[in-house]
């Protein structure tokens, strides 16, 4: 992996609401914007623009469930979370 796309990942979560969503997906996979921006008390598009930014630097899938999207983590989602998180440990 080239510096470059190492970069376009690092800056995938780097957002307090990223990191925000990372934890709640982590928390409670499979839900939907909606639901996501519910938990959170924010704004759905704000929640939505960030959700699409993750998704396309591999950090967090999406998935048609009926009329519905479903978003989980991904493994480099999982990864990058447990870094973060073992950062506030260090």
């Amino acid at each position: 992996m080239s510096e470059k796309e190492l970069e376009k990942i690092v800056k995938g979560f780097g957002n307090y609401w990223r990191i925000l969503i990372l934890k709640e997906l982590k928390r409670n996979s499979g839900q939907s914007v909606d639901d996501i921006a519910t938990q959170l008390k924010a704004n759905y598009k704000t929640i939505s623009v960030h959700i699409r930014q993750m998704n396309s630097v591999g950090l967090v899938s999406k998935k048609y469930v009926g009329q519905g999207m479903q978003h989980k983590l991904t493994k480099r989602g999982e990864v990058a979370l447990h870094s973060l998180l073992q950062l506030t440990r260090a």
